[in-house]
Order: structure tokens, then C-alpha cells, then sequence
């Protein structure tokens, strides 16, 4: 296997799923992985990096939401896209509230599940920053746009891609609205909700009382704005 080729771990207990998923991805060009359940892709992620996960919801003992969960909470932000059978609103932004950068509703067009891993490795790609400003303060909060980093007095708060792409997206308009539309597009979404959802998560890191934000603000009916110190 070459050594540049993206490499995705696909974790998923229906064994014939995970083996179309390999052929698939493997002949677009992809390295691919393969566990069972969260306990077996805890001990390849031991050995391997992995550059996005591909997680189903309902496994056998551990679940999705609680994996993810999990790595978010030890500060691991490698990609996720979950997989679920279930496409109720609710499951999905449990989904994202565990932590995880996009969702995929079974039964699924194997090309969108590829457009949509492309969507992701995109965002995560750190792109050349124009500006000159790259240091924005946050009360007790300090956004690093170059490194992507988010700090607190000196202390790094762990971001996922998705929270990362939106901190960038509203520093480089910095005190000026974003509207949900505009969020939707770069984060190649038709469900506005996920945006609020990504925005309440962000805040929960920046903000001393994320439910009167002082400076990720809501533009009633329109969208988001963040202002500075």
C-alpha cells in the first residue's frame, strides 16, 4: 500500500458491509481498515494513523455515539462519518453532538459516501491563510487561525474538523454575519439544524455561559456572528 493513499478504518459489525465498503474504497484509491467493533478499532488506532472513520451507529455492546464520544473527549479530532440506519432528526444530531464531522443515512449510494468522505478530507485540510491577523481573543479563550489551534489561558481545547472550519469560517469574517445558508454551503449540507448544532457545541467551548453567548451571537433569522475582545 502506498504510503501518501488516504487511510480509513471502517468500523462496522455487519461483516459483509465492511467488505463492500473495502473493495469500493480500495478502487478509488483509498487505503482501508477494517474492525468490528470499537474495541478492535481502539487497538489498530494503537498501532495505525488513520486519516477519517467511518463508523456505524448500532453495534454490539459499545455504540457509535459512545465511541466517538469517547475519542472527542481524549482529544482525538480525527474525521468521522457515521453511519446510521436510523434517519430521524433527533439520531442524527446525537450524532453530532457525540462529536462526529458528518452522517449517512443507510441504505446509502456508495457515491455519495464517497463525495462525502472527499467533503470532509477537504475541510480538514489547513489552507494557506492570506490574512495578516491570525490570532483572535476570546474572553479567556484564544483562537490560533494559522495552527487552527484553540487555546484557554494556555491549555488546548480540543476542536473536531468540523468545530475547527467553523471557528476559521467566522474569524475571517470577524464581527460580521454569517448566515446559516452561507454555513450550509461550505459544509456541503442541505440541514441547516446541523449548523446550530455545530455552533452550540463551539460554544460550549468558548463561552463562560453558552446560553447567553457574549461572543459567538445568533443574528435572529439569519445566522451568526463572532465578535472579539
Amino acid at each position: 500500500m502506498e504510503a501518501d493513499k488516504t487511510h480509513i478504518l471502517v468500523i462496522d459489525d455487519d461483516t459483509r458491509l465492511r467488505k463492500l465498503l473495502h473493495q469500493y474504497l480500495s478502487e478509488n484509491g483509498f487505503m482501508v481498515s477494517e474492525a468490528a467493533s470499537p474495541a478492535e478499532a481502539r487497538v489498530l488506532m494503537a498501532s495505525f494513523l488513520f486519516d477519517i472513520l467511518i463508523l456505524d451507529v448500532m453495534m454490539p455492546g459499545e455504540n457509535g455515539y459512545s465511541f466517538a464520544k469517547s475519542l472527542r473527549e481524549k482529544g482525538n479530532n480525527i474525521p468521522i462519518l457515521m453511519l446510521t440506519a436510523m434517519g430521524e432528526l433527533q439520531d442524527r444530531i446525537t450524532g453530532l453532538e457525540s462529536g462526529v464531522d458528518d452522517y449517512l443515512s443507510k441504505p446509502f449510494d456508495p457515491k455519495e459516501l464517497l463525495l462525502r468522505i472527499n467533503s470532509i478530507l477537504r475541510r480538514t485540510l489547513t489552507a494557506p491563510v492570506k490574512e495578516k491577523q491570525s490570532i483572535y481573543k476570546f474572553g479567556g479563550c484564544q483562537y490560533d487561525l494559522q495552527r487552527g489551534e484553540l487555546t484557554q489561558k494556555g491549555q488546548f481545547i480540543s476542536l473536531t474538523s468540523a468545530e475547527n472550519e467553523l471557528l476559521k469560517v467566522l474569524t475571517q469574517k470577524i464581527g460580521q454575519e454569517v448566515t446559516r445558508e452561507e454555513l450550509a454551503r461550505i459544509f456541503e449540507t442541505e440541514n441547516e439544524r446541523s449548523i446550530d448544532v455545530q455552533v452550540n457545541r463551539l460554544r460550549k467551548k468558548i463561552e463562560a455561559d453558552p446560553k447567553n453567548p457574549r461572543y459567538l451571537q445568533t443574528v435572529r433569522g439569519k445566522g451568526y456572528l463572532l465578535l472579539p475582545d
